[in-house]
């Protein structure tokens, strides 16, 4: 089944090119089915690439997902603020909304103390209408990070140098998101922060799902399956991590080629694509097992956490 997006969002080729199966807002209204309601807060710079690896990921279920894309009003982008005028909505128009499921995506913010981030007081707003207005949340990344230290004053580690891999896990949980995946498996990371496993195992309200000691805890989730924390990229595209080690060399930053990513981690081969088909089952199995299946049929009904 569809997403439902904007008319005039993506190209048609992209979509294509993608298999993204979607459908425009006046297509869906005709068809009596209740869509899953999902907002994807899109922090990241690249706009326009962001939304197409998210798409590209929760097209691929059976079920008909329409989707709010939201900004920060108070951060006026570069390269994309006409886009973010024509296509997006803020807080105040969805701050008495309910969703079924929201993304927020990671940002490149590690450096930065969040008092200094632009748009942190409307960010903490969105943190607290997770709470109250959504079913199930997935936090990526550096919102990942933001969160866990927000709701739950989480302990974060910075380090000097960046973690840049496509770090090779294996499976250690038999929860429903892991449902299909193989017993060792890869995932994109890029980061300057990391989470001890024992940190998180102080807090009740919180269970580690995927951890190793080399990259802590990358996978954590709140025990009522409300809050997902990944701290991995799977929605990155092949080509994400080269152009971010090549825009790092460019600005003389010491970032060495990511691990596992090249043909015997030479910069100057082909690129070895190791996460594709588990992203897609991750982002199936949260909206299938931690959305779809328990989220009430009313979104009226959707209650705030305790």
């Amino acid at each position: 089944m569809p997403v439902i997006i904007p008319e005039d969002l993506i190209s048609k080729e992209t979509l294509d090119k993608e298999n993204i199966f979607t459908m425009v807002e006046e297509r869906a209204k005709s068809q009596d089915i209740r869509a899953l309601k999902i907002g994807i807060v899109n922090l990241m710079p690249t706009k326009k690439e962001t939304e197409v690896q998210l798409l590209r990921l929760i097209s691929n279920t059976p079920l008909q997902i329409e989707i709010d894309l939201i900004a920060m009003a108070s951060y006026k982008s570069s390269n994309y603020q006409k886009h973010l005028e024509k296509f997006y909505v803020s807080y105040e128009e969805i701050k008495d909304k309910k969703y079924d499921g929201l993304i927020i995506t990671g940002a490149p913010l590690e450096h930065k103390a969040y008092d200094d981030i632009i748009y942190w007081e409307e960010l903490k707003k969105i943190f607290e209408f997770a709470k109250k207005n959504v079913y199930s949340t997935l936090f990526i990344c550096w919102s990942a990070i933001a969160a866990l230290d927000y709701y739950y004053g989480v302990n974060i580690d910075s380090l000097d140098k960046k973690i840049f891999t496509v770090n090779r896990y294996y499976k250690e949980s038999s929860d429903p998101l892991f449902l299909g995946f193989d017993d060792s498996f890869y995932m994109p990371n890029s980061r300057y922060k990391t989470i001890r496993k024992e940190e998180i195992e102080r807090i009740p309200r919180l269970k580690v799902l995927l951890s190793d000691d080399k990259m802590g805890a990358t996978i954590i989730k709140s025990i009522d399956n409300r809050f997902v924390f990944n701290l991995n990229h799977l929605e990155y595209d092949t080509n994400t991590l080269d152009d971010e080690y090549r825009r790092d060399k460019k600005n003389r930053l010491e970032t060495k080629p990511a691990e596992n990513y090249y043909l015997d981690d030479d910069p100057n081969k082909k690129i070895i694509q190791r996460w594709r088909s588990t992203g897609y089952i991750f982002f199936n199995n949260w909206i299938n097992h931690y959305v779809y299946q328990h989220t009430p049929y009313k979104i009226s009904d959707v209650e705030t956490i305790k």
